[in-house]
């Protein structure tokens, strides 16, 4: 007899991970340095680590706008908790306006059985603006449609997450991130 338990889908209600997952979220406005954020952190630690970024599965994979009840929220919250289920720390990273991504997001943390830390990065708009003017991106998407993005400290509720400021370095955020959940590698140590 074939199992074939591995194929199936976890049960309605059922948990997420197992009790030695980390989940990690990192939260903020364009240009806040999310997505250099998990990229240090997997880098940092190695294997076993699994990025789930919003713009990867949004505008890559299903080439969709942001809108609300789209496509890609709840894609994000599966690929979350199958790299969870499998055993990944992961980092679930993107703008993530929490009006739209708000309810996926607290269920993901609700239901994941091992430690979940979320972080926004609090960077003022004008500083958004500058940082996006470095990136590839910047010739596609003006400061003007950045402006109808920006959402000022778009916390979600409930205070469960750690605000980060726009004077944290990118190796300052990174080492608290790092430390916070416990998922630094024996002998690392930020890049002076």
């Amino acid at each position: 007899m074939v199992d074939d338990s591995m194929d199936k889908p976890p049960a309605a209600g059922a948990g997420t991970g197992n009790t030695d997952t980390v989940l990690v979220v990192v939260r903020g406005p364009s240009g806040a340095g999310k997505s250099s954020t998990a990229a240090r952190i997997r880098s940092a630690y190695g294997r076993g680590l699994a990025i789930v970024g919003q713009d990867q599965l949004r505008r890559e994979v299903l080439r969709e706008r942001d809108v609300a009840g789209g496509a890609n929220i709840p894609l994000i919250g599966l690929v979350a908790r199958h790299a969870l289920d499998s055993g990944f720390h992961t980092v679930v990273e993107g703008i993530l306006d929490a009006d739209r991504y708000g309810a996926m997001l607290t269920d993901l943390v609700a239901a994941h059985r091992g430690r979940s830390f979320l972080y926004f990065l609090d960077v003022g708009f004008d500083e958004t603006v500058r940082r996006h003017a470095t990136r590839p991106l910047s010739a596609e998407v003006s400061a003007e449609q950045m402006a109808d993005w920006y959402r000022p400290l778009d916390l979600l509720p409930g205070g469960i997450e750690h605000v980060i400021g726009e004077d944290s370095t990118l190796e300052a955020t990174v080492a608290r991130i790092l430390a916070d959940t416990a998922l630094t590698p024996p002998g690392w140590a930020p890049r002076p």
